[in-house]
């Protein structure tokens, strides 16, 4: 008889167990990667309870203890990570309402803003704007859907006048882009799951360059932790649904007006320069928003 998935256990035990123990169980169903790794009296924390009633939600849940629990969630998501399984189970839960669709993907949005802003502490996102302003280049890596952030990422930090290049490619075509770093240099990482060759290297290399490397990782942080200089938690949505990367947009963008702010007259003036190149490619003013020079 195969034995019940975590969201069975989870479903089955809702029926039976306190309102306290109702809290964690969803919590755990809705944290997955952060019940992986985080301490009982932390994951107790922020489910508004006692450490003690996180191992009892466990127990009645049916696992021996956390360990038996983390075990048996480690191993379904990573039987469950491909795009397809996520996305069939995100479309099982909406079904066939379009209106549905629309509501739950906001509340996997508003969700992870609201762990966005308890995770990511002031002296965290002081650090990475401080990492930032003092780079003498920025390289951002990103690969599959990161790309798209980290290519955005670079643009608007070239904007801001800041010379910023995205590492997007795979494979060998990585080597040739790996020789240009060097110390001085600052490398961010977009990286979740697993750390594939392409990250691996480029974390040695950079290593080996005494390159500053900050990473935004919804489940690498532990992991990679004593491998990084600074580790920017942000969450891809739940773990078991379709990837979504609003919280890391928006994470991108608050790094954006900080580093502005640490640096406004370069910012202003490269901005200024911008206005002017596009005008001479377009024949007219085209100008981007721009604080007048005595504001």
């Amino acid at each position: 008889m195969p034995q019940p998935t975590f969201d069975q256990r989870v479903t089955a035990g809702l029926q039976r167990i306190s309102p306290a123990e109702r809290r964690v169980a969803r919590f755990f169903r809705d944290n997955r990667e952060e019940t992986l790794i985080a301490s009982a009296a932390a994951l107790a924390e922020k489910a508004g309870t006692s450490d003690a009633t996180v191992v009892r939600t466990a127990k009645a849940l049916g696992f021996a203890g956390m360990e038996e629990l983390r075990r048996a969630l480690a191993g379904e998501l990573k039987r469950n990570r491909s795009p397809a399984t996520r996305l069939a189970r995100t479309l099982s839960e909406v079904g066939d309402d379009l209106t549905a669709a629309f509501e739950a993907t906001l509340d996997v949005h508003q969700g992870a803003l609201q762990r966005l802003r308890r995770d990511i502490t002031p002296e965290r996102f002081r650090a990475a704007v401080r990492y930032i302003a003092e780079a003498k280049r920025v390289f951002v890596f990103g690969i599959g859907p990161s790309s798209a952030m980290a290519g955005y990422f670079t643009i608007q930090l070239g904007r801001f006048g800041i010379e910023a290049q995205s590492l997007t490619e795979t494979g060998i075509l990585l080597a040739d882009r790996l020789l240009q770093l060097r110390r001085g240099d600052l490398l961010m990482i977009f990286a979740y799951s697993r750390v594939y060759p392409e990250l691996a290297t480029i974390l040695d290399r950079a290593g080996r360059q005494g390159v500053p490397k900050v990473l935004f990782s919804d489940s690498l942080g532990r992991k990679l932790r004593g491998k990084v200089d600074l580790v920017l938690p942000v969450e891809r949505g739940r773990a078991d649904m379709l990837s979504m990367h609003t919280a890391t947009l928006g994470l991108i963008e608050a790094l954006l007006v900080g580093v502005a702010m640490t640096r406004p007259e370069k910012t202003m003036a490269s901005l200024r320069t911008l206005n002017e190149l596009r005008a001479m490619v377009v024949g007219r003013r085209m100008d981007l928003p721009v604080a007048p020079p005595d504001a």
